[in-house]
Order: structure tokens, then sequence, then C-alpha cells
């Protein structure tokens, strides 16, 4: 890694930057786009580094839905009048725009809509057919609404079982998980991995994808954090199950995720109820249903139909802005932020951050983890780090970010530690959590990046955490 020094000014800091990472100019575009169609930003003083947490989207995203919604009538789609004929159009044609994106052949690909990538999480969990000698496997670094699944699954007496990420870049330990996935129980069987972790920014290799299904695993590909800034190509990775949120794709809008299934997937789902819009045929005296052919079956209720067509819009603009440069712009801006920060030490010699995960930009993405550390080597509470980059204008996001088992590993936090702090508790608050690790972080920092991200965010960011040099923990 090359040494960092912190020039004196954005100007030459950024001229340094270019020289460095050349390809960065060719991003140039994003510069002119965001003081057009991100113009709030600097207009509000904003230094947005929570891209992980949710995407911003373009003013032009927001005229345009508004001009569609104020120029048709649209009715709800369930119906065959003709403004749910035309809402029913859109909704299709939202659905087309998706598999086009993600370069999904309709044949074998499908779109359900859902509320958000938890929904989508929740839908396979409730209906997949987990059966006793039946496993779930998961990794350790997975969001919390991947983990959850592990309840659907020991209610069928299905087995679960987690596989490792090691310190101190988190990534998989390819030895191990090669072998749980050869000793997986009877089909059928689901493994659960994220592209790319939310608390980390680790890329895990989407090679897995195939190796688990020739052991005879349907994979669920958790896709959120990864598609925001990288191309996933459902052509050449073809997972059984990918869960994704629209609103950290496109900023806009929200309230729509979506679970894009293989077709032959869906048809092993065995959901535990129905609902309206989910069935062809259901009667209260002959006790007796059937379900749609497809995703309406899988869509309960009426969906948030007037949003649908915002989220074909927000993939356009993505398609237009070119995924492949938002991709370069992210992963030069995040090298520079890694040097930047593990360079910085205080006089003693002992580093100001502590990053969790890989410190280089090979295979990972723009979230960016860690924890800051004062003068004396005790960490400074995330939370007071929270505060004082709220004075600042700066949005970044603090605690385990709903990924406890990246968390746990990251932070030292170890099994015994917590079965030793959960056997007393019924229930448990953070602050009862905090008192039980004692002395140990529970949290982090997590900066993210994305689509309308530049320079002079990453530079004041830089400029903020020098502000903690040279001062003990307790002084901060």
């Amino acid at each position: 890694m090359a040494t960092h020094t912190a020039p004196d000014s954005l100007a030459s800091a950024e001229e340094d930057f270019c020289r460095r990472y050349p390809e960065y100019e060719t991003t140039r575009a994003l510069d002119q786009l965001r003081a057009a169609d991100y113009a709030r930003l600097d207009r509000e003083g904003h230094i947005y580094l929570d891209y992980t947490g949710g995407g911003l989207y373009a003013e032009t995203q927001v005229r345009a839905h508004q001009a569609l919604l104020l120029s048709r009538t649209f009715g709800n789609p369930h119906s065959s009048n003709p403004t749910s004929l035309a809402m029913t159009e859109a909704v299709e044609g939202a659905r087309r725009t998706i598999l086009e994106f993600f370069n999904a052949a309709p044949q074998e690909y499908a779109v359900v809509f859902t509320a958000n990538a938890s929904g989508a999480l929740k839908l396979v969990g409730e209906a997949y057919p987990f059966q006793p000698g039946g496993n779930y496997l998961l990794t350790f670094d997975n969001h919390n609404s991947v983990n959850g699944i592990r309840e659907f699954a020991r209610a069928k007496g299905a087995t679960v079982t987690y596989a490792p990420v090691l310190p101190p870049d988190l990534r998989l330990d390819a030895a191990k998980l090669t072998a749980l996935l050869k000793l997986g129980g009877r089909e059928p069987k689901l493994f659960a991995y994220p592209a790319q972790s939310n608390f980390s920014g680790v890329q895990h290799e989407l090679g897995w994808v195939a190796r688990a299904q020739a052991q005879g695993w349907d994979v669920l590909l958790d896709a959120a954090a990864f598609a925001p800034t990288n191309r996933l190509d459902l052509a050449a990775v073809r997972p059984d199950f990918v869960s994704l949120s629209f609103y950290k794709l496109c900023g806009y809008p929200t309230g729509v995720g979506a679970l894009i299934a293989k077709r032959s997937a869906l048809a092993k789902l065995r959901r535990p109820w129905f609902a309206g819009g989910t069935i062809e045929v259901a009667s209260v005296q002959g006790d007796k249903f059937y379900f749609h052919e497809g995703p309406e079956a899988f869509e309960d209720g009426t969906l948030n139909y007037l949003s649908l067509p915002a989220v074909a819009m927000g993939l356009r603009h993505l398609q237009q802005v070119g995924l492949d440069r938002i991709h370069t712009r992210v992963q030069c801006l995040t090298g520079w932020l890694l040097e930047a920060l593990t360079a910085l030490r205080h006089a003693t010699g002992a580093p100001l951050v502590r990053v969790y995960g890989p410190t280089t930009t090979v295979a990972r993405g723009g979230t960016v983890t860690f924890n800051v550390y004062g003068a004396d080597g005790h960490f400074v509470d995330h939370r007071l780090v929270e505060q004082r980059a709220n004075a600042r204008q700066i949005s970044l996001r603090t605690g385990c970010f709903c990924n406890p088992g990246g968390g746990e590993l990251a932070l030292g936090i170890s099994a015994e530690e917590l079965t030793s702090c959960f056997i007393t508790h019924s229930r448990m608050t953070i602050d009862e959590f905090r008192r039980c690790i004692d002395d140990k972080s529970t949290g982090a920092v997590r900066v993210s990046l994305g689509l309308a991200s530049t320079f002079a965010d990453v530079y004041t960011f830089v400029d903020f955490a020098r502000s903690f040099l040279n001062k003990r923990a307790a002084e901060v």
C-alpha cells in the first residue's frame, strides 16, 4: 500500500489523488451529474456517506415519476377495467426492466415485488420446504434478515449451520465452506450469503453459487449491498434466489423490494397461507384455493403499484449514468479513503483507526467500517463519533448494521462472553449489552460511498477524523 501523507489543501490533495488514480478521470461526468441532479447536497452542506444505508435519488427521477402520475390515470391492477389495465402494463413493464437490468432471461427468472429486501428474504424463509435431515447453511457475515431464516428452518426440523469468516479481512474460510457444502443434509437444502458484506464491504466470491448448486444446494444471494455499485449478471451468475431493495440502488422509491427467483426455485416454495392477489380461485364452502401461476402467487394483497413505474425509471437512470462508471468512481475513492485512514497515527505512533475488513480495494466494495482509538489505545465510543459527525453535517452510520456475526468477529466478542450475557436475560437492552461486554466496543463506525460521492466528500471526512488525533479516549 502506498504511504499516505495529508496535503495542505483540498485542491492539492485531489491533484495527488488523480495522479495515483488516473482512472478517476473517466468518471468526471458524475461531478456534472451531482451538480445538476443532486444539487441539494451542496446547497444544504451535506457530506453524505451512508449509501449502504440508502441510496440518493436524482431530481430527474422524481420529476419523471411526477409527470407520469399527473398525465395518466391509474387504478388498482387487480381488475380488467381501463385504468387497471394501464397500471398492469406499467407493473409488467417494471418487471421487464428489472430482468433486463440484471441480464436475467424471463424464461428462467421471475420478479416478485416485496416491501424491501427483508420481505423477499422472509418470503423465501417461510415458504422454503425445510424438513428434518435438511440443512440451512449460511455465513457468519450476513444481514439479520438472512439470519432470521434460521427460525423457519429450525421450526421445520432442519439443521442450521454457520460457515465462518476469517479476521482480519473477514473473508470466507474457503476450506471450511467447501467441506460444509459437501456434508450438507438431504435435499432440499438452502445456502445463503451476501454478494457484498454490509458490515465490512468484503465482496464474497460469486463462484460459490455454482459450487454450492453442484452439491445440490439452492442458493440465496443477498445482493442488497452489492448491486448499487457493481454489475450483477444473472446470465453468468445464476443463484436460485436474489434479494434486493430498490431504494439502495437508486434512492427512490422506498417501500419496494424484489425477490428475483428462478421459476424452478419458485415452484419448490410452499406458502403457509394465501392472501388477496395470490390466488386464482378460493372457496369458503369448498374449503379450497388455487394459487396464481408465476410471481403473483407470492405478492400478498395490493402492490405498492403507483411506485413501481419509479423503479423502472430509477434503473434506467443508473443505466444511463453507467454502472461501470459508478463502480470505478467508488473503487478509486474507497482506495484513497482506506489509505488516508490507515495512515493516521497519534504522536505515539499508535493508529487512530482500526479497519474491519480489507484495507485495499481487492474484492471489496465502498463500505468501510472501523473504530476510532484514542492515543491511550482505548476505543472511542462509536456513538460519540456519530454525534461529532452530525455536528459537521456528515451523515454516516454506527452500530453493528444488522450484521451481528460480522460485528462479533470483528470486535473480538467471543461465544462464551455472549452466552454468559444472554443466559441471565430474557430480554436485553443495548445499554445492558454494552455493560455486559465490558471494555469492548459493541459497534463501529461505517462510511459508504455511492453514485454521487466526490473526492471532496472523502477528503472532508478524513479531515474530520484527524480531529481525534493525539487525544485520549476519555478526552474526546
